[in-house]
């Protein structure tokens, strides 16, 4: 008889053999891991993070469904360019449950927003994906063509899609005053004017954001029964906030509210299952290693450990051999060369930020590319100089190499 209910669990239930006996690398926190056979059309959206998850499909020879396909006159570089095969459709980053949901309702016929139409210069792009073509549209009629297009692309990704991977980004998001409608960027960031009368600030909760999952299962099961989704929350940290606190008070609050959401909807819903892409990121087993120096975009090494593990979740490719290390190396090269190359919107608005404000976007670029000035930093960091006197660091160098990276000390 147990002594207790932990006695006798898998041993996946237990730290120490699940986290510390195996090599970080070696980690893998998939337990019950779907198996998503290659008969099985994938698509995919949400985040950023999402096109690197759409990109190992591919990659593995697993069949991605692509709805919304480039004209013929364009070329891969072209078509990559304009959004085309980003992901399933050309919907570009979808970042809150909020506006996965507000797509299928569109795509159904179900919601019409009332704002359609932002201008950029003297062209016009489509507020709800402003940044998917970088050239906008020359007139409001070729806008409202390629969007009826779009839309009708979007109703055959969940009509025919067997599996799909939603990969949650954001709970902070503007929207329209008028009708609740949401946008992927704040107005003005890649098209529009921001106006405080039509435009509102929300951060939804997780309560919110389960509720808008929820519902989306439910929508989507009365046009595709038999569908499966895939969840996950993007490890990528936020870029800003709009809230009045640090910005790592408000990424962690919004990570959290987005897994609480998953992990409620997963329970709710039989055919819903979780991904851990962000626990396997944010591993302490990582050491850090799995973040690049801004500490918000994932480094090869972890980008390449949570593929890893979501290749875990594909059957197996039929007669699947060895065919050589070179051949091997060859393949992981371009796959993890296709992983680490995203767009993300989300960079767009710290670039307008840039041109805002000069002096933070210095101070940026001088932590994480301009060369090490020693005489520089221990002018700096007093305490540092005190430091190597008492022989604790023989160099400014070795301190900010140990400690000033990750403290964010200038030099």
């Amino acid at each position: 008889m147990k002594q207790h209910p932990y006695v006798g669990l898998p041993a996946h239930c237990y730290w120490n053999p699940a986290m510390t006996a195996p090599a970080p690398g070696h980690i893998n926190p998939v337990v019950n891991a779907p198996l998503i056979r290659r008969d099985q059309a994938i698509v995919s959206l949400g985040s950023c993070f999402a096109q690197r998850l759409a990109r190992r499909i591919q990659a593995e020879g697993m069949p991605y469904l692509v709805t919304e396909t480039a004209p013929a006159e364009l070329d891969a570089e072209q078509a990559r360019r304009k959004g085309y095969g980003v992901y399933s459709a050309r919907y570009g980053n979808v970042y809150t449950a909020r506006q996965a949901l507000q797509l299928f309702e569109r795509a159904f016929g179900h919601f019409q927003p009332q704002e359609t139409v932002w201008e950029r210069g003297d062209r016009f792009v489509d507020p709800y994906r402003a940044a998917v073509d970088p050239d906008g549209f020359a007139s409001v009629e070729a806008l409202h063509q390629d969007r009826e297009h779009h839309l009708a692309c979007v109703r055959e990704v969940f009509l025919q899609a067997d599996w799909i991977i939603l990969t949650l980004g954001l709970t902070e998001a503007w929207h329209a005053r008028s009708d609740g409608a949401v946008f992927p960027l704040a107005p003005g960031v890649a098209g529009g004017r921001y106006d405080p009368a039509q435009h509102g600030y929300v951060n939804f909760s997780a309560r919110e954001t389960a509720d808008d999952l929820a519902a989306l299962v439910r929508r989507i099961a009365v046009v595709n029964p038999g569908a499966r989704m895939l969840l996950t929350v993007s490890p990528v940290p936020i870029a800003a906030t709009f809230e009045n606190r640090h910005v790592l008070v408000s990424s962690t609050l919004t990570k959290a509210a987005l897994r609480v959401a998953a992990d409620e909807v997963e329970r709710q819903f039989d055919n819903v299952v979780y991904f851990p892409a962000f626990e396997i990121a944010t591993s302490p087993a990582a050491g850090g290693h799995y973040f690049e120096d801004d500490l918000r975009h994932l480094s090869e090494l972890g980008v390449e450990h949570v593929m890893r593990a979501f290749q875990s979740c594909f059957e197996p490719a039929p007669g699947s051999q060895n065919d050589g290390a070179d051949a091997d190396f060859q393949r992981h090269a371009e796959r993890l060369k296709q992983d680490l190359d995203v767009a993300c919107d989300e960079d767009l608005m710290l670039e307008s930020l840039q041109a805002f404000n000069n002096r933070w976007a210095t101070m940026d670029r001088t932590s994480i590319n301009a060369p090490f000035d020693e005489a520089r930093y221990l002018q700096l960091n007093p305490d540092v100089v005190a430091a190597i006197e008492q022989g604790i660091f023989k160099t400014g160098a070795e301190h900010y190499e140990l400690h000033g990276r990750r403290e964010g000390r200038q030099f």
